[in-house]
């Protein structure tokens, strides 16, 4: 087996498992197309969906890296601005700029025998032990088409920057995800007229419950089990919200948790104000004019549809199994036919993706450790690759679509790790691991 690794992306999941291979002593290289790190969260990289705007959706308490807090001066739900600045202070306080090859795009990766070649975009190729593949889910949009002729503009979402873009129009906005969510009230606040077409009801859940913010609020109280923790936070909801179909929005499909939190506290103020309407499904194109399938029509100016993401790996794909769009991956990051070949971030969670890349990254670099330096460990775990089908949703029945069949409930996801890591003889993380990997990165420091 080669050395080196190679990991492909410097947004937070490539940084995550970089810090964790640099503890164990693991060389490797690091490739990113854009000129520092980050990933979405720089409004500067090219294709990012990342809004000026938008704000984390899980709260500062609990979504930061292991071990390395995000500062208590920033606000419950932080910016993009400064999750980025929080993402870069994490990458130069462990050294990780040292190993990042800036401005360099991966074109394509090719089995050799036990090895995998890796051809960069200035033509070099390149041998590899392993491929952690960390280019993220946001990427390649998805945008439907509509019968009929539209003489308005058209865009994805992951076009949108700035409000600004809305003045002086009237706006509709495909999808009520996160996204499209925050877009609207954007859209509320300052188009002449904004609409939201939906094609479900959603639960729409406050940042805020009592004054703290909800993922911490049910973080701290007692783990209920479910068939008693979803009636209360339903009944919570109704308490804090009312009936919220009679805004417009349609009566959910679903029950609660059995979808992405649609986490939103500006939306419903918004539509209490009459600053934007809900509308169902787009039925087709009149000239200026958008059609629903209720009959109903409006005049429109610009259609932003936030309707999604098609998952790639456009220089990996055809070495992972895909199943419903979505690479096959043991734990969400394991390939079951390559143990060298690795996928992180692909996922779909409901809280605290930082913190989960860091308890994934912990296990991809024991275990590439192991196959070099304790292969009954390392063979253990194949075994789990190999037979382990835990479903990692919480006993959660989600809704029926390709999105929500690799969704993983992070509580469960959490649980399930520290299994895996008692069953094959791994520790969990632990406070002060990574204090030798940022002392040695101070040390360089002061050595320049």
């Amino acid at each position: 087996m080669e050395a080196k690794v190679c990991v492909v992306g410097a947004g937070p999941a490539g940084l995550s498992v970089a810090r964790a291979l640099r503890r164990l002593g693991l060389d490797y290289d690091q490739y990113e197309r854009h000129g520092d790190v980050g990933g979405i969260w720089d409004l500067d990289n090219p294709g990012t969906p990342m809004y000026e705007s938008a704000h984390f959706i899980s709260s500062r308490g609990t979504s930061g890296f292991f071990d390395f807090p995000m500062p208590e001066t920033f606000p419950d739900y932080p910016g993009n601005r400064q999750i980025l600045a929080y993402t870069r202070d994490f990458a130069a306080a462990y050294g990780l700029y040292d190993g990042i090859r800036f401005n360099t795009a991966v074109t394509d990766v090719e089995r050799q025998g036990d090895a995998w070649i890796v051809t960069l975009d200035d033509g070099t190729r390149h041998t590899y032990g392993a491929v952690i593949c960390a280019t993220g889910v946001t990427w390649t949009p998805r945008l439907p088409r509509h019968s009929g002729h539209f003489t308005g503009e058209v865009r994805h979402s992951n076009t949108y920057r700035a409000n600004t873009e809305f003045r002086g129009k009237r706006v509709l906005i495909v999808g009520l995800g996160n996204s499209g969510a925050d877009i609207a009230c954007d859209a509320a606040a300052n188009a002449d007229a904004a609409f939201v077409s939906v094609r479900r009801g959603y639960h729409v859940i406050p940042k805020h419950v009592f004054g703290i913010p909800t993922d911490e609020f049910a973080e701290r109280g007692p783990h209920l089990p479910l068939v008693l923790e979803r009636p209360l936070f339903t009944a919570l909801l109704r308490l804090l919200q009312g009936d919220l179909t009679r805004y417009g929005l349609p009566k959910p499909d679903h029950r609660l948790f059995e979808s992405h939190p649609l986490l939103n506290s500006q939306l419903v103020h918004h539509l209490q104000h009459g600053d934007v309407a809900i509308k169902p499904d787009v039925a087709g194109f009149d000239g200026s004019r958008v059609r629903f399938t209720d009959g109903s029509s409006e005049e429109i100016d610009l259609v932003l549809h936030a309707t999604g993401y098609d998952w790639t790996i456009p220089y990996a794909e055809r070495h992972f199994r895909w199943r419903d769009g979505r690479p096959d991956l043991y734990l969400t990051a394991f390939s079951r036919t390559r143990r060298n070949l690795f996928g992180l971030g692909y996922l779909e969670t409901n809280s605290s993706a930082y913190t989960l890349f860091d308890h994934i990254s912990d296990l991809v670099a024991r275990y590439l450790h192991d196959q070099r330096h304790a292969p009954d460990r390392a063979e253990a775990f194949d075994r789990l690759i190999a037979t382990d089908r835990t479903a990692l949703t919480g006993g959660i029945s989600f809704v029926d679509s390709a999105r929500h069949r690799s969704y993983v409930d992070a509580r469960s996801y959490r649980r399930h790790l520290a299994e895996v890591r008692e069953r094959v003889g791994w520790r969990g993380l632990e406070p002060g691991m990574f204090d030798a990997v940022r002392g040695a990165a101070s040390e360089r420091q002061g050595t320049r």
